[in-house]
């Protein structure tokens, strides 16, 4: 599918069928994300794929019991680092080094000027540049599910602080931004599947200077 038919084709799907999503097309779902533009190339953020229907179960009443929690095949979850730290800087520039097979120091008073902007930032800010480097990543799964035919639900409705706690997300230094099930749409019992979607206009969303 080209990518506006498949943007057109996706919705906010309600009622997963429980069909297990192939490996191979979660892969690429996931490669897409990973492929995802970010300051710096620091990629603050993890994702963490959950197909334990125990866990799965457990992550439901957290996420005001959407059903697509256990109904989708895969739940994938966005989390984003807590802060930037010298050490976390330093060891994307120290991988970045060893694969394109330069010295490390090649990277260093780049590295020191991320330092020098960060660092002495209050870490709540940090987690919200963090973020939003995280959400580009979401958006490019989105639309590559929606390529693949894979039904995706955006899902920002739930709590993060318990979801933290139950994945532990703060010993890794990470808090939880959303959530992302992957599975097949219920065509007979999702009451939104045959709505028309709609946008703004236009005429309203967009605004151009010449």
């Amino acid at each position: 599918m080209q990518l506006l038919e498949a943007l057109n084709w996706r919705y906010a799907t309600k009622k997963m069928n429980g069909e297990t999503v192939p490996q191979e097309k979660v892969d690429q779902i996931l490669a897409a994300a990973q492929l995802a533009p970010t300051s710096s190339g620091l990629q603050p953020f993890k994702i963490i794929v959950i197909t334990n229907p125990e866990l799965k179960s457990k992550i439901q009443p957290i996420a005001m019991n959407q059903s697509q929690v256990v109904d989708g095949s895969h739940l994938l979850v966005f989390a984003a680092w807590n802060n930037y730290t010298a050490q976390r800087i330093d060891n994307v520039f120290a991988h970045t080094a060893a694969e394109r097979g330069i010295p490390a120091s090649t990277f260093e008073d780049y590295s020191n000027r991320l330092k020098g902007l960060y660092l002495d930032r209050p870490a709540e800010q940090n987690f919200e540049h963090a973020a939003r480097q995280a959400y580009i990543a979401f958006g490019l799964a989105i639309a590559a599910a929606a390529e693949l035919q894979v039904d995706a639900t955006p899902m920002e409705g739930f709590d993060n602080a318990a979801l933290d706690d139950l994945l532990a997300l703060p010993q890794q230094g990470l808090k939880s931004l959303t959530l992302l099930p992957l599975g097949y749409r219920d065509a007979e019992n999702d009451w939104l599947v045959s709505q028309k979607k709609v946008r703004m206009p236009k005429s309203v969303f967009l605004s151009q200077i010449a």
